[in-house]
């Protein structure tokens, strides 16, 4: 199994959150995770900051924002280059994908907990 760096945006602490799920998940099939969101905190082995920093070769950026507050995340997902950005259920957004796609990055409407649960990530 290969290792895809994922940055998630949109961690959260919340053990009710999908975002939490997703951390967990991705660091149980041992791929290397940094974790984004508005509060720090630590969600298994995985530190949530609150900054943006760079990422050397990103995998995957699984977004749990809502279209509104993923607009301020536009130039700094796009400056990570990231092989794709999965958009989770709510996260749905024509104007981020259409931009991902300019920028050779793949745009794809998924949930990160089902392509991991069915050996798809």
């Amino acid at each position: 199994m290969s290792n895809k760096k994922t940055l998630v945006l949109g961690a959260s602490c919340n053990r009710n959150r999908y975002s939490y799920l997703a951390v967990n998940a991705l660091r149980a099939k041992g791929h290397e995770v940094i974790a984004i969101g508005k509060r720090s905190g630590k969600v298994a082995d995985v530190l949530i900051e609150t900054e943006q920093k760079n990422i050397d070769n990103l995998d995957t950026v699984t977004l749990y924002l809502n279209p509104e507050n993923q607009k301020q995340y536009y130039d700094y997902i796009t400056s990570l280059h990231p092989k794709r950005i999965i958009f989770n259920p709510g996260a749905e957004n024509k104007e981020l994908a259409a931009l991902a796609t300019q920028n050779n990055i793949t745009p794809q409407e998924a949930c990160t907990l089902v392509l991991l649960s069915t050996g798809q990530y």
